[in-house]
């Protein structure tokens, strides 16, 4: 099996983007996995995109996607919004072909869990905020799932469970933005705690998570530029 990179959450950072694939690629990696969350946010939507289409990657979709293809724009939230209008009908007709989910040589493929695209699969979000799940809450959202490794994103925080029955799911990190708010099904705050951006290597086997340094204070002075001082904040950082 050929050393695979695993991306995901981008959401528009192409410069992190490009500072992972060239990481990636000075270890060996020939072949890109993408799980989904691949443009909105305000930074460069469309750039991002054609840096993808480009690109010969299996790719799933992730919530920001769906809602992009399927929301009207005035109950779109701040980033669909502003991603939107900056899309081409190329930009989204490629993302209309890629699927939600994908199981290919022992590895399943999906943004949240196996059945929402807005679930944690690592993580349990309670009124007091997010905690890291139990094996059997994992388990239990995993299912009758049988490849050996799932990856999922949707949390961007990097991570793994083991299973005692020899399966695994992980969750590479984020490559585009290291802390968010969110308010579903209550409030909580992810924070990843510094700006780099995250990946993770299957080789095999073997699942090695990196973090790469890129130029982070472009990225949040675009933010800042289009009004989105929480993002700015949190990509200068990783924390809100």
């Amino acid at each position: 099996m050929s050393r695979i990179a695993v991306v995901s959450d981008i959401h528009g950072n192409l410069p992190a983007l490009k500072a992972v694939v060239a990481d990636a690629e000075a270890r060996g990696c020939t072949r890109f996995l993408n799980l989904g969350d691949l443009l909105s946010g305000p930074l460069w939507p469309a750039e991002t995109a054609d840096f993808l289409m480009a690109r010969d990657w299996q790719t799933i979709v992730g919530n920001h996607e769906r809602q992009l293809l399927q929301l009207p724009l005035a109950r779109m939230n701040a980033s669909d919004a502003f991603t939107r209008p900056l899309l081409s009908d190329a930009h989204l007709g490629w993302m209309t072909a890629l699927p939600a989910t994908l199981a290919l040589d022992g590895l399943f493929l999906c943004h949240g869990t196996p059945a929402s695209d807005v679930e944690h699969f690592l993580e349990t979000v309670e009124p007091a905020g997010l905690r890291r799940a139990s094996e059997a809450e994992v388990a239990q959202r995993l299912g009758d799932r049988s490849e050996r490794l799932t990856l999922c994103g949707h949390s961007h925080i990097p991570g793994v469970q083991r299973l005692a029955d020899g399966r695994s799911v992980a969750n590479p990190g984020s490559a585009g933005l290291q802390a968010f708010h969110d308010d579903q099904p209550w409030p909580y705050a992810v924070e990843v705690g510094d700006p780099n951006a995250r990946y993770a290597i299957v080789d095999g086997a073997e699942l090695v998570f990196h973090e790469v340094p890129y130029d982070h204070a472009s990225a949040a002075a675009k933010a800042e530029r289009e009004g989105r001082a929480d993002w700015a904040t949190a990509l200068a950082t990783g924390k809100v």
